[in-house]
């Protein structure tokens, strides 16, 4: 029916978020489903009839506001899902079940990795020292495989004037999910919502030449953004969070061969964290107004094809789903439990080298745009580290695990033994903690399971004598007695990043 037909039924109904939601549809005709004697406002299809639901689940229900604002009525949602058949539904739930024991937030108390504390606010994370230890090394690997490739580290603020700001065209395009300006003496500040601005400033300093070419440009820079206080969830969804971000500068030719190496970067980086399943999106030219040339954008979107082509990866277009300013690739990880995640993009800008005026010198001894790609593999550390406590279910692999090995002396007497073993793991780079509470041995094995500490090393009399220990693994697996050199031997390839292709 028209608008107008429609705003009368919603108006004789009641239904004040419809009429609401009605207002803000472009389309001149509007459609409404029925079934039986319920009608709504739904863009639709619908089953033909609730017969043909043979499985159906109320999962929960909880308060939300409106449109996810505070400021609104609080509403009632509940959630719920349906299948074709039962077996469907219970396999369903089945994973579900294994979802929650997984959440990131529930794991992120138990093993003490992060908290978020509301007398610091709304999605911003404190990291407890094992979170802080697990994102210590996962950056150490970063920087360490950034500089092997010949990426330039680079650190900036976290805050810069608004002048910046309205020159890269964030205070017009995205100054909503800014937050406010603060004046400082006789200049406006805001904190940062992206790194790439600070990047090509750094890439400023110099007169850049196409013989320079490419520079990578990469940070792990915080930056935050306002979101509303209905969408933040745990490290998934937080309004400070620090991006793994490159910007790589470029002529148009070296395009293909950086995204080439860029996305066989990203895949590198996410089969050693333990993933192997992956999807590829590639989003195109939108309808309508758009930085940069046709030829331009038609060019980068054919070689971003022939990329995900050449490296034989399964990829689907989003047509139109690209940004005004380029056209991107996005790679989606699954996860232990089939669940797809985006994590890793890889972005061309034709918008912000001509808005900012980032050039180089060309063969012809002229000025040229250079190509800019912006670049994150993990997406964000905060994302990066919900994905992975929930894949691993807070089991992480041993060069991961904020403890190694934890050492359990039987009794007291033993200490002196449990000791001299925990240095000589700690030589060897391990991480270790000696357990030697008065509790009973059961306990203390019980709590280092609980902690989900990799290796446990049990002494008493007949390993104090011998020089051995004797090694349980996580998940109640007994390895009985061995040399404490042979478990070092066993031990210390495990204490580096696994090798991947």
């Amino acid at each position: 029916m028209t608008k107008e037909e429609a705003r009368k039924l919603l108006e004789e109904m009641g239904e004040t978020y419809k009429l609401e939601i009605l207002d803000e549809l472009p389309d001149e005709k509007v459609s409404f489903y029925r079934q039986d004697g319920f009608i709504d406002l739904c863009r639709g299809p619908h089953v033909p009839s609730t017969g043909r639901i043979k499985a159906l689940k109320l999962l929960s229900a909880s308060g939300a506001y409106w449109r996810g604002d505070e400021r609104n009525p609080m509403l009632q949602r509940i959630y719920g899902t349906c299948f074709p058949t039962e077996e469907q539904l219970q396999e369903f739930l089945r994973r579900l079940e294994e979802a929650q024991k997984r959440d990131h937030r529930k794991l992120g108390r138990e093993l003490n990795l992060f908290i978020i504390d509301e007398t610091i606010g709304s999605g911003l994370v404190l990291w407890l020292p094992n979170g802080a230890l697990i994102r210590k090394q996962i950056e150490d690997f970063w920087r360490e495989q950034h500089l092997k490739r010949g990426y330039q580290l680079v650190y900036t603020p976290h805050i810069a004037r608004d002048e910046l700001w309205r020159k890269s065209g964030h205070l017009e395009l995205y100054s909503e999910f800014m937050f406010p300006t603060m004046q400082i003496e006789a200049h406006k500040y805001l904190l940062k919502p992206m790194n790439c601005p600070f990047h090509i400033t750094i890439y400023k300093t110099q007169t850049r030449s196409y013989r320079d070419l490419p520079i990578r440009l990469c940070e792990l820079g915080t930056v935050y953004r306002y979101e509303r206080s209905g969408v933040l969830h745990g490290l998934l969804r937080v309004r400070g969070f620090t991006q793994d971000d490159a910007h790589i500068f470029c002529t148009p030719d070296q395009v293909k061969d950086e995204v080439k190496a860029a996305v066989q970067f990203a895949l590198f980086i996410l089969r050693t964290f333990g993933f192997s399943e992956f999807e590829v999106k590639i989003a195109t030219r939108p309808e309508g107004k758009f930085a940069g040339t046709l030829e331009g954008w038609e060019r980068a979107e054919r070689e971003l094809q022939e990329v995900a082509q050449e490296l034989g990866l399964d990829y689907e277009l989003d047509i139109g789903g690209g940004a005004f300013y380029g056209p991107k690739i996005d790679i989606f990880l699954r996860d232990c439990l089939g669940r797809r995640w985006q994590c890793s993009t890889i972005q061309l800008d034709f918008n912000l080298p001509e808005r900012l005026d980032v050039n180089y010198i060309g063969p012809d001894n002229k000025e040229h745009k250079v190509v800019m790609v912006h670049r994150a593999l993990f997406g964000s550390m905060e994302r990066f580290m919900a994905v992975l406590t929930e894949h691993y279910a807070g089991a992480f692999p041993v060069w991961l695990a904020p403890v190694q090995v934890a050492v359990l002396p039987i009794s007291e007497r033993h200490l002196p033994y449990a000791t001299q073993v925990a240095e000589r793991l700690q030589a060897e780079g391990a991480r270790v903690e000696i357990l030697a509470k008065s509790e009973p041995i059961s306990g203390r094995i019980f709590d280092a399971e609980a902690r989900k500490v990799p290796y446990m090393l049990i002494v008493g009399d007949r390993e104090a004598q011998s020089g051995t220990v004797s090694v349980r693994e996580r998940g109640r697996k007994d390895h009985g007695s061995m040399p404490l050199e042979q478990f070092i031997d066993w031990l210390k390839p495990q204490l580096k990043p696994p090798a991947v292709e």
